[in-house]
């Protein structure tokens, strides 16, 4: 809920911040010829521009400047301590890259404890500003909600952990008081709570009120208009439609209820996972895949015929499919199109089924990833016949292709990789890909890239 100090927040934020960036990089460089250190000069004009633009693509990385980001200081301390680590990554690498340049390792290590210590006070200030604002000078707004029904309910219970509005409380709860069983239009009882509620202070009032019923609302706003209090009317359809939804307006004109939370659907969201995504499948092939591919490539010739990578159609996002990449495995055969491995099949060669253990065959699908038809972390693709199978005794299995498959993902992390023996199994698989596409975050991949790395160097029973 938008305030004056939120709406001043997002403008404010960002000044303070590079102006306290600086002020502590000017401070680390003085501090450390202070100390005798070497530092270059060239580091005091014209690499502080550098540190400057990796904090500035750090913080929107995150989303710090952000309405939603600043909306609640816990969001902004997330933020604020993930951009401090990534900006030591950047631009410590970006220094020691940098091969024209000396500087002290000292100046880093006074940099970045300085800049640290700096943004904890910055942000306890804030938190304290916050708190005397809201306390002493109560800049919060005060608001009600009319109408005890699930909506109501629900929007209560999330206005009393808002803390920047001040909330009086559900009025007219009961439908009898909201409504006149005679006359069918708002009671004598509510238009009276109203009256009360508004001499208390409230300045805006949520009705919560079935969208059948929105056409008797005009006593009531005929009572809001002389009380001087702003009218909000929330359409109760929880008991028609399954919770939760999201409301939103095309072209600010047309309502629209959307009833599956996709974080992907927002191109700020997509823009940080294709980044991700170009950024990582290109360090593997470079760093990995360079050297790692002519070796496995040379093993996979000399155990059989055939070429090294196997190239198979596969459901894609939207259900486009698209061709999936792995080192060859198996013996050049005509069921693999149809028939999924399986524990001691003997399509499968020796070098093959170290591949498969390690999950050494998924690599080149870095190479998918970084043409754009994967991402690193998604739903795995299944072939074109298993997606025609399932789809037809699995309702929501098709929901998972509305994102891009991934060479590991929630499901696999959660043990549901490798054969699926029963429609069960595939459902679990299903659930908790719906549950990653409705949950995504970008730290959550990170999440998933550990557990990925973890249960590799352990051993997978399904990994054959």
């Amino acid at each position: 809920m938008q305030t004056r100090y939120l709406y001043l927040l997002r403008y404010v934020l960002p000044v303070t911040d590079l102006l306290m960036l600086n002020l502590v990089y000017f401070t680390a460089y003085d501090l450390s010829i202070y100390m005798g250190k070497n530092v270059s000069y060239e580091l005091l004009h014209h690499y502080v521009i550098v540190c400057n633009l990796i904090w500035v693509f750090n913080a929107l990385f995150f989303g710090m400047y952000t309405e939603y980001g600043a909306r609640r200081l816990e969001r902004i301390y997330r933020s604020t301590w993930r951009s401090v680590l990534m900006h030591a990554v950047l631009f410590s690498a970006y220094l020691l890259l940098e091969k024209n340049i000396d500087f002290s390792k000292t100046f880093i290590a006074v940099f970045y404890f300085l800049l640290s210590s700096a943004f904890i006070l910055n942000r306890f200030v804030g938190t304290s500003l916050q708190f005397v604002l809201i306390n002493k000078f109560h800049v919060t707004k005060k608001v009600a909600v009319m109408g005890g029904n699930p909506t109501g309910n629900r929007l209560a219970s999330y206005l009393t952990k808002q803390n920047n509005v001040d909330f009086y409380g559900i009025i007219a709860e009961r439908d009898e008081d909201f409504y006149s069983d005679k006359t069918g239009l708002i009671s004598d009882f509510a238009i009276a709570e109203m009256k009360a509620a508004a001499a208390g202070g409230v300045k805006d009032l949520y009705v919560s009120v079935p969208p059948e019923r929105m056409s008797k609302m005009h006593s009531l706003v005929r009572e809001a208009d002389k009380q001087c209090l702003r009218l909000k009317f929330i359409p109760d359809i929880a008991g028609s439609l399954d919770a939760p939804y999201t409301m939103s307006y095309m072209g600010d004109e047309f309502p629209i209820i959307t009833l599956r939370n996709e974080p992907l659907e927002l191109m700020g969201n997509r823009f940080k996972k294709r980044t991700f995504d170009i950024i990582f499948s290109g360090l593997v092939i470079l760093f990995i895949l360079s050297w790692l591919y002519p070796i496995i490539a040379l093993l996979i010739k000399i155990q059989s015929k055939g070429p090294v990578l196997f190239k198979q159609l596969r459901s894609g996002r939207n259900d486009e499919p698209f061709w999936c990449l792995k080192f060859r495995s198996m013996r050049m055969n005509s069921t693999s199109d149809k028939k999924q491995a399986t524990k001691n099949d003997d399509r499968i060669t020796p070098i093959g089924k170290f591949l498969r253990k390690t999950s050494l065959d998924e690599l080149p699908q870095f190479f998918n990833v970084f043409a754009g038809s994967m991402t690193v972390v998604g739903p795995r693709p299944h072939m074109l016949s298993h997606t025609e199978e399932y789809r037809a005794i699995i309702s929501e299995f098709m929901v998972r292709h509305f994102m891009k498959p991934g060479i590991t993902g929630w499901a696999q992390v959660n043990g549901f990789r490798g054969e699926t023996k029963a429609p069960g199994s595939m459902e679990k698989r299903v659930k908790h890909d719906i549950w990653y596409l409705e949950n995504w975050t970008a730290m959550l991949d990170v999440k998933i890239l550990f557990m990925t790395i973890i249960n590799v160097i352990h051993g997978e029973d399904n990994a054959y």
